[in-house]
């Protein structure tokens, strides 16, 4: 039964969109798995997906899954170069990693034009500009 399985929180863990550089014709932006936790997460996947209307028409982007075998303490890792044109979709990571044996997962999602300039922070352990979700 489900009400059975460990209800494991996840915290002090964050996916954010960092802006990497810029020219005179286009943005680079990567998104970052970020381990805020004073111990290393294992076996960590990631699905990542984007949806939504566009041009009022439904639009889906592909499913991709990226596997990190460990992400150390107050470390990050890529999961992925994002598109600007994806901005205006709910770009959709989901997370699941291990700490020992008990498995934690949440899925983190970047609504439609969050990720624009005037919600943008100073990305702890990338120390990038960019915005976070924890």
């Amino acid at each position: 039964m489900i009400k059975d399985l460990p209800q494991n929180i996840v915290e002090d863990i964050a996916v954010a969109v960092a802006l990497e550089g810029e020219s005179v014709e286009s943005k680079t932006w990567y998104v970052y798995l970020i381990n805020l936790k004073n111990q290393p997460i294992e076996n960590v996947l990631v699905t990542s997906k984007g949806y939504g209307e566009k041009d009022g028409e439904q639009v889906k982007t592909s499913v991709l899954r990226h596997m990190m075998p460990k992400i150390e303490s107050k470390a990050s890792a890529l999961i992925e170069p994002i598109d600007e044109q994806t901005f205006g979709l709910n770009n959709e990571y989901w997370v699941s990693y291990y700490i020992g044996k008990e498995i934690f997962d949440k899925k983190f999602i970047f609504l439609p034009e969050s990720i624009v300039e005037s919600n943008f922070i100073k990305l702890p352990v990338v120390n990038k500009p960019g915005v976070m979700i924890k």
